[in-house]
C-alpha cells in the first residue's frame, strides 16, 4: 500500500522565516525589487507566504515605505478646483486682438504657476526617492 501524503503544509521555524525575510530585504535593497520571487525559488516557499511574513513581521517593502512617505508628504494638500468654482471657457471673437492677448496672458500665468507647483512636487519626489 502506498504511503499517503500529508495534507498539511510544511511548518517553518521563526529562524527559517527570518532567514527568508532577511534574504528578501537584502535582495530588494540591492536590486530594488524581486526579492520575494527569488526567495520563493530559492527556498521553495510560496510568494504569498513570503508576503504574509513580511507584512506580519512589520518589515515594509520599498514600495510600501515610499507610499507611506509620499502619503505623509502630500497630507493636507488640496486637489482640484476650489469648491464653488467652475471652469471658465475662454471664448473670444476672432477680430478682438486685445481680448485674445489678455486671454493668452492669463493662460500663460496659469501655466507658469502650475510649472512652479510641478517643480516643487518633482523636487519633493526626488528627495523622497533619495531617502530610500
Amino acid at each position: 500500500m502506498a504511503s499517503k501524503k500529508s495534507k498539511k503544509g510544511k511548518r517553518y521555524t521563526d529562524a527559517e522565516k527570518q532567514e527568508i525575510i532577511d534574504f528578501v530585504n537584502e535582495y530588494n535593497a540591492a536590486n530594488g525589487r524581486g526579492g520575494a520571487a527569488n526567495a520563493s525559488k530559492k527556498f521553495s516557499v510560496s510568494q504569498l507566504t513570503v508576503g504574509a511574513w513580511l507584512k506580519k513581521g512589520g518589515k515594509a517593502t520599498a514600495k510600501k515605505k515610499t507610499a507611506v512617505k509620499a502619503k505623509k508628504a502630500t497630507k493636507g494638500a488640496k486637489r482640484g478646483r476650489p469648491p464653488g468654482r467652475k471652469a471658465k471657457a475662454v471664448v473670444v471673437a476672432s477680430g478682438d486682438r486685445t481680448k485674445i492677448l489678455a486671454a493668452l496672458g492669463k493662460a500663460d500665468a496659469v501655466i507658469a504657476a502650475k510649472r512652479k507647483e510641478l517643480d516643487a512636487l518633482e523636487a519633493q519626489f526626488e528627495k523622497l526617492k533619495a531617502s530610500l
